[in-house]
Order: C-alpha cells, then structure tokens, then sequence
C-alpha cells in the first residue's frame, strides 16, 4: 500500500464531469515484466514504498490506487499537422490518477500503450516497448537539461507481439506511466468550442486556472491564456536551449501548464541545424529544430480561438502577443543557464545568445551542440579545461572571439559546479540516435537492461553536475 501521509490522491479532473471523459479499464496483459521504476519520482507523490508486486499491480494491472475513482479516457481534438482532427481522445492511454506532491503541486498519473478506449480508432491501443525505452531516456535527458517535462514513472513489459509500419515487427510491448503536472491539452478546449459548449470552456478554464495558474483572478479567461502563453514560451526555449526537436507539435500534444510530455519520434541536435526534423512523416519540416517556436505559437492562437468564444478577442490578442518577447526573454534565460553564468541583463544577455548561435552554426557538423556547452560551462572559469581538451582547435577565429568576449562579460554562476566529476570527463552526456539505437539493440537482440539503466544513470548524474531542473 502507498505510503501514508505522504500519498496523498486528489482526483481533481474527474469533478468536471463525464462530458471530458470516459470511464475505461486497462487491456488484460498476458505479462507483467517490470523493466523501469521510477523512485525518484515516486518519492514525490509518496508512493516510492510499494514493492514490486504492488507496483505492478497499480501500473501493470491497474488496480486503482486508494482514493482514486478509476480510469478514465481523456475527451479531446486538435490539429494535427495544422488539418483538425475531430476523431482524437485518448487512444491509448488514460489518467489514472491525481495526487498531490511533496511540493503542493498537482500530479497526474497518466499511462501509454494501457488498451483500447472510445477514442482509438481502430487502434490496437498498445505501445511497443522501444517507444517506452525512448519515452524513459527522453523524459530523463530533458529533466536533467532543466526542461519542464513529465517523468517516466513505470515501464512494464506486457507480452504481446506488435505489428507496426515503422518498426521491424513483431516488436514486443509494454505499457507506460508517465507523472505529470497536467493532462489538460489545447485540444481539450477546442473540443468544447467544436461543440458549441462555451459552457465547457469556462468550466476548463477554471479548472485549469484554479489548480495550475492561481495568480489569475477566477473569471479572468484573457488573464488564464496569458499564463499558459507565458508557460509555454518558457517550454520552447527550453527546447531549444537543450537542442531537442519534439518532433510533433500538435494542439493535442501541448498542455495548459507548458511542460513537455508524449515524446514520440524526438530527436538532440548532434550539431546546429536549424532545419533539422525529428519526424521521417515530416516531410515539410513543419516542426523542424528551429521552427518549433512558431508551431507552439500557432498552436497557442488555436487555443485562444477556442477561448474566443467565452471572451473578448482584443484581450486574447493581446495575450498571443506576449509569447515573442517572452519566448525571447527565456531564451536568454535559458542560454545563460546552459552555459553557468550569471545574468547580466537584456543587451549583454542576448549577445551572449547571438555569439553562441553564431559560434555553432561556424563550427558546423565538426562543433557538436552538447560539446560546447560542456566545454564552456561557467564561462571564464572553463578556459583551461576548453582550450586544453579535444575541441581546443575549433575555439579559434573571429565567431569564437565574439563568443569569448560576450561569454566573459558574464560572472559564473555556482562555479563550485565545475568540482563535479562531470566536468573532468573530455566529453558531455548525449542522447543522440546512434546510442538510442544501441541502447534498444542491446534489449531486442539480448534482453540486455544494463546500457539502458546505465545510461539513466550517467544522465542522473549529469544533471546532478548541471543543476539546472527548476532553474
């Protein structure tokens, strides 16, 4: 049984009623074979006590956790790849739970590959189990770059043998729970406008605004959609900063509290390349690297459409038009960070933004983009290490000098940072695809679990390095 009294269930969606959702029960699967727990994250929601026989029983089964009514299938639409979807909801998955968190916050235990549901549509509603081993070293890699991101909280093996077009099949399955702050899409409103319920839309927001964004004042719609404009702002700067490409930025795909979730075919940077995808089906770069800013504001203005119907438009407006600044804002933000240095305000931090770009774009596929943040990390204070380690020679010419000089305006920040072993290594934490791959080699072709929890580790330990969650 989870720990008392720090399990604490507030199944908070399930108040708005059955027009957002259905009640569902999870597939019967002929295994149970636990691969990944989460602890950290269990330890935030208090449930890091349970045994593997209970917790296979609450992620694997879905029996559902004290306090908590039951599964229940999000009702949602959205655009996918700019054409609406009127047929989506959650095909594959549902919320399982709400609790609250060591940190006040409210959680949500949502799955992925759980059965069938209403809204599958012809779906098998499983996952193969490399989509949840890339789902786990994603969720991991963003946590530790600072990123907001759901959690991969449970990664059970099922037994199954799936046939997919993108995978040599039959692959095997699994099932996944994610932790996260809010399963609340912009689809989810655009449903409710799609059916004329403005009703809906008004009960969402303030569900949503009560729970996720309590410095707006309660009937305050344009006020609600400037906190998620800001949210996500931060959320695509985030991205960027960390070279991540999501790779499907659909209005179903991004939610009211600006954190990262359902990462299907993502992709790192290995070098910058502002056209760079992470999808093969994207075969216009519609949410290439560098695009991505602009799908999250497109998908914002979907969103305010929806609002539109229960507010005033200028106001809305108004709030859509914060997301530039505020994107450029935390871009900086975010740059500062990943470099370890303190700001130093508007001018000085957007030249450090600018001659980072430019020293990347210089160095071409020779600079990879987590290199350089390793290399230079608290600024002045890694000068030795940089120009003395592997990729000293590439740290030459008029786009480094630009670079050295906007990175030396700026103080170090927590250069007691550096001490960590992390930063004796001559080379940084990557996810990129080759290793992925190899990762999943090691488990399909021998049931090889150790360079997938080896890695988890690395990656724990470089955010330990980094500090930046939260940050």
């Amino acid at each position: 049984m989870p720990a008392a009294p720090a399990y604490r269930p507030e199944p908070r969606f399930f108040d708005l009623g059955a027009d957002y959702g259905d009640a569902v029960e999870a597939a019967a699967f002929p295994e149970n074979r636990l691969r990944f727990r989460n602890d950290r994250a269990a330890a935030t929601v208090g449930l890091e006590t349970l045994t593997d026989a209970e917790w296979v029983a609450y992620f694997g089964r879905f029996e559902p956790l004290p306090g908590q009514p039951g599964p229940v299938a999000m009702r949602y639409h959205g655009h996918q790849f700019r054409t609406y979807n009127p047929d989506l909801g959650d095909g594959r998955g549902f919320l399982a739970a709400q609790v609250r968190a060591d940190d006040g916050r409210l959680l949500d235990l949502g799955t992925k590959g759980s059965g069938t549901t209403p809204w599958s549509r012809g779906g098998d509603g499983r996952l193969t189990l490399k989509g949840g081993v890339r789902e786990v070293l994603a969720a991991e890699m963003l946590e530790a770059l600072g990123v907001p991101t759901s959690r991969a909280f449970s990664l059970i093996e099922t037994g199954e043998e799936l046939q997919r077009g993108d995978e040599p099949s039959p692959t095997r399955s699994a099932v996944l729970v994610r932790l996260s702050y809010s399963h609340v899409r912009f689809g989810t409103f655009q449903r409710a406008a799609y059916i004329g319920r403005p009703d809906m839309i008004e009960a969402l927001v303030e569900h949503a605004r009560s729970l996720y964004h309590r410095d707006v004042t309660a009937g305050d719609t344009p006020g609600f959609l400037r906190a998620v404009v800001e949210a996500s702002a931060r959320l695509a700067a985030r991205w960027v900063a960390a070279g991540f490409v999501h790779g499907v930025l659909n209005t179903d795909n991004l939610n009211v509290t600006g954190e990262s979730f359902d990462y299907g075919p993502w992709r790192f940077l290995p070098h910058y390349e502002p056209g760079f995808t992470a999808a093969y089906f994207d075969q216009f770069g519609l949410y290439a690297f560098a695009r991505q800013p602009e799908a999250v504001f497109w998908a914002l203005t979907q969103l305010g459409g929806a609002l539109k119907t229960v507010a005033d438009a200028e106001p809305l407006t108004d709030a859509l038009n914060g997301f530039g600044p505020a994107y450029i804002r935390e871009l900086r933000t975010a740059f500062a960070a990943r470099l370890g240095v303190v700001s130093l305000g508007e001018a000085a931090d957007q030249r450090l933004l600018d001659t980072t770009l430019a020293l990347l774009r210089q160095g071409g596929e020779a600079l990879r983009w987590e290199p350089l943040f390793h290399d230079w990390f608290g600024g002045f204070a890694s000068s030795a290490r940089a120009l003395g380690g592997p990729r000293g020679k590439l740290y030459q010419g008029e786009a480094f000098d630009a670079f050295r000089l906007a990175l030396f305006e700026h103080e170090p920040d927590r250069p007691e940072r550096l001490e960590h072993p992390v930063f004796a290594a001559a080379g940084p934490e990557e996810m990129l695809i080759d290793e992925v791959e190899a990762i999943w080699a090691a488990i399909d072709d021998g049931d090889d679990w150790r360079p997938f929890h080896d890695k988890v580790a690395r990656v724990r330990r470089a955010g330990e390095a980094w500090r930046l969650s939260g940050g």
